[in-house]
């Protein structure tokens, strides 16, 4: 299954863009990232057996594990692509969340974008690597 971050704003040469370097070169499943300008742009087309995650405030802030097995759950059942969506400054409309499969929060701080990139590109590590047994578990 294909994890693709779709995030507003361009993250260019930084700390936090090392970060999610970093992270995603140790997924072992395929991974991509679309950058979209922080208006307008063009989402990529919604394919057949996509799921949307949206990062957004008012989501749920699942355990680590919890999240692993909702990737492998939808993974095993033949999802072929999980896009996770990270919107510019004022978030997602009513609208745009309603048309999510799934709301996920990093809590109720408010994290700046290209950290909560970072975040989520770690989370995709350990995600995967919890549904490999890999005793990563504690590691960092």
């Amino acid at each position: 299954m294909l994890l693709h971050i779709v995030a507003r704003g361009k993250i260019g040469r930084s700390a936090e863009a090392e970060l999610v370097d970093r992270y995603l070169k140790r997924v072992t499943w395929p991974t991509r990232i679309t950058e979209l300008p922080d208006t307008g742009g063009r989402m990529p087309a919604r394919e057949p057996q996509t799921r949307i995650v949206m990062l957004d405030e008012t989501g749920e802030t699942p355990g680590s594990v919890a999240f692993a097995d909702r990737l492998g759950k939808w993974r095993d059942d033949g999802v072929r692509e999980t896009r996770f969506l990270i919107g510019a400054a004022d978030g997602f409309s009513a609208t745009d969340r309603a048309e999510a499969d799934y709301l996920l929060s990093f809590g109720r701080l408010t994290w700046p974008h290209m950290l909560a990139r970072a975040m989520l590109a770690e989370q995709l590590w350990r995600a995967t690597a919890i549904l490999a047994n890999h005793p990563y578990h504690r590691e960092g």
